[in-house]
């Protein structure tokens, strides 16, 4: 595609106000968001949501997701069950997406052919107030290129992006760090988890009277040949540098990093870990989900800054919180688990 000149812009009341009538020409704008950063454009105008397929290199049956700067906006393009209001009240604004039936008003290049929509009223003052501004539901995937690890600041951006779209809001660093979980609806008051972020199925039982995870979660080979939600379907958020992910001790993974014969070895450890790498150590904080969950994709992307060749990464359990780093973790190493013994 042809060049365009970005420009980077401090969040403010003005900045705001100019990257919503790039919106409403139908033009493409970076936003920051309590998850990651996503790349928008107008759900309504026409071909739009084209160029968002072609600025991140996507396929085009990768649905998106519209953002609403409040829950009842959703009612203007979507097919709305009492659930999601019970869901809305809890969760929302927030990280959770939900996926229900659309109307004839969103066009099948937001949805990726779908008769479904993807639903999110995001927990970003800077992002519902974009959307307010706009005057229309914003359709938006993370703005990074298509299988990179997603952006987590405005620099990430800018390194995936630039010359790309027409404008990127810096509001600093996301708090989460990984994408919304996105949920689908199962009509009797349950709900299948498709993609796992921070809200978990235990905090989704208090609502719902069922919650099942879908088996593509945890296994991609299990996906389909059509994703129902981002980043089910194809190999997600890798880095240059080859990913091992290691089903071991923290220990046992050190040990197999500092072994590696690979020239350029880095391994993703808690901050008390740091003397123990003899190669590249990549500190993620406490070790606790939150802090791994925001620090893992900047710290793949540190990876490749350092020109790393390969990097380990510990297999997170697949509970709580922690299930959503799994589902990111076996994306970014190819489906690939490595085992002590292999």
């Amino acid at each position: 595609m042809s060049e365009k000149k970005t420009v980077v812009l401090p969040v403010s009341e003005d900045t705001i106000a100019y990257a919503a009538d790039i919106i409403r020409r139908g033009g493409l704008v970076a936003f920051p968001t309590e998850t990651v950063y996503g790349l928008g454009a107008s759900a309504y105008y026409p071909g739009a949501a084209k160029k968002i397929y072609e600025a991140k290199g996507r396929p085009s049956d990768n649905p998106l997701i519209v953002h609403v700067s409040d829950p009842r906006e959703a009612e203007d393009f979507a097919v709305v069950p009492d659930e999601f209001y019970r869901l809305a009240e809890r969760f929302m604004p927030g990280p959770l997406t939900v996926v229900m039936k659309k109307t004839e008003k969103i066009d099948p290049s937001v949805t990726g052919g779908l008769d479904t929509v993807a639903v999110r009223c995001p927990d970003h003052p800077a992002a519902r107030a974009l959307i307010k501004a706009s005057g229309c539901p914003i359709a938006a995937p993370s703005a990074n290129r298509s299988g990179s690890p997603s952006p987590t600041e405005a620099a990430h951006v800018i390194s995936d992006l630039d010359g790309r779209i027409d404008a990127i809001l810096d509001g600093g660093a996301c708090r989460v760090g990984v994408e919304s979980t996105v949920i689908s609806l199962d009509g009797d008051g349950g709900c299948t988890i498709l993609r796992p972020g921070d809200v978990t199925a235990d905090m989704l039982s208090e609502v719902m009277r069922s919650v099942t995870v879908a088996g593509a979660v945890t296994d991609p080979s299990l996906s389909g040949d059509r994703p129902l939600s981002p980043g089910m379907k194809y190999k997600h958020y890798s880095p240059r540098a080859e990913v091992i992910a290691y089903d071991g001790t923290l220990e046992e993974m050190i040990k197999a990093a500092n072994s590696d014969p690979t020239e350029r070895t880095g391994a993703i450890v808690p901050d008390g870990y740091a003397g123990k790498v003899n190669g590249t150590a990549l500190l993620s904080g406490d070790g606790g989900a939150d802090d791994s969950c925001h620090a893992f994709f900047a710290l793949l992307r540190r990876a490749d800054e350092l020109s790393l060749d390969r990097v380990y990464v510990r297999v997170p359990p697949k509970t709580g919180k922690f299930l959503a780093l799994y589902n990111r973790l076996i994306r970014a190493a190819g489906g690939r688990i490595t085992k002590p013994d292999n």
